[in-house]
Formats: C-alpha cells, sequence, structure tokens
C-alpha cells in the first residue's frame, strides 16, 4: 500500500499532472479519447493483425497438406502397383545422360547440375510446370534412377521451383 501511495505523490508532484489539471475538462476529454484511439490503434497493430496474418498462413498450409495428404491417397493403388513390379537396373553412367536426354524430351531446363563421389545427381530446375516435372519423375523412376531427396517451391500457378537429387539404380 505505502508504493501505491508514494507513486501517486510523486504523479501529483509531476509538471506533466500539473499541466494536465491545468487543462479545461473538454481539453481533458479530448486527450483521454485520443489516448484511447492511440492505444487501442497500437493494440490491433501489434497483437490482432499479426495473429490474424498468422492463423492465414496457418489455413493456407493446412490446405496444402490436405491436397497432398488427397492426392498420396488417390495414388496409393498405383504406388503399391509399382512396387511390385520388378525392377530396372540402371548404371550410374548411365544416370547423367538419362536425366539430360528426359528433360529435354519434357521441355525442362536444368539450371545446375553436380555429380557426387556416390554417383548421385544435384539438380536445380527454375520454373517449371509442375505437372511436366511429376510425369518427368516418373519416366526417370520406370528407367531405373531412384529419387533420393525432392524439394519443391512455389514459382507461381502451377509452376514449381526444384531441387532433387537422384541415384541410378532402384530402390
Amino acid at each position: 500500500m505505502k508504493a501505491a501511495q508514494r507513486i501517486r505523490a510523486q504523479l501529483m508532484q509531476s509538471p506533466l499532472w500539473a499541466r494536465w489539471q491545468a487543462l479545461q475538462p473538454r481539453e481533458q476529454r479530448s486527450l483521454a479519447v485520443l489516448a484511447a484511439f492511440v492505444l487501442v490503434t497500437l493494440l490491433y497493430l501489434l497483437l490482432w493483425q499479426p495473429a490474424q496474418q498468422r492463423v492465414s498462413e496457418a489455413k493456407a498450409y493446412f490446405q496444402q497438406e490436405r491436397e497432398l495428404y488427397a492426392y498420396l491417397e488417390q495414388n496409393t493403388e498405383l504406388a503399391r502397383q509399382m512396387s511390385g513390379s520388378s525392377p530396372v537396373i540402371l548404371a550410374s553412367e548411365e544416370l547423367q545422360g538419362l536425366v539430360t536426354a528426359t528433360a529435354q524430351q519434357h521441355g525442362l531446363v536444368i539450371e545446375s547440375f553436380d555429380s557426387s563421389g556416390d554417383g548421385s545427381l544435384q539438380l536445380t530446375l527454375p520454373n517449371v510446370s509442375h505437372a511436366e516435372l511429376l510425369r518427368w519423375f516418373d519416366e526417370l523412376q520406370a528407367a531405373g534412377a531412384t529419387l533420393a531427396e525432392v524439394s519443391l517451391g512455389r514459382a507461381g500457378e502451377g509452376r514449381v521451383n526444384a531441387r532433387a537429387s537422384l541415384r541410378a539404380g532402384a530402390g
């Protein structure tokens, strides 16, 4: 209680309080309304708006994941059928030729192409058609290449920036 009384005493002695007391009641109300408006605006800009933005981003991410799940559910049987078929064996020295030839057939431009010591290839394909990329991956797998890792980033409507790591051989 003493602390509250001390703070109140300091407030009463401040020059700001003296100026407030010197104002007309109408001016005090105007300033109080202005202060309330500024407070509400700050609360909106600093708390509410960022929270709403995060909610909309989360909803968009959820929708993307839902679409991916539906796609996977839709193609489960195809994946089971493909896993039961006898695999095509591709030699690691044939992988680079297969990748460049099939990419050209599908109209895909490979921006960067790095091969590593273990026989895998890392590719970067900018701004490619998502559907065409999936068809190309399917063709590569049918020819015996294995997709080790794929990273996709949205580049526009129906287009993606893709990074992939491929290996020779089935598996």
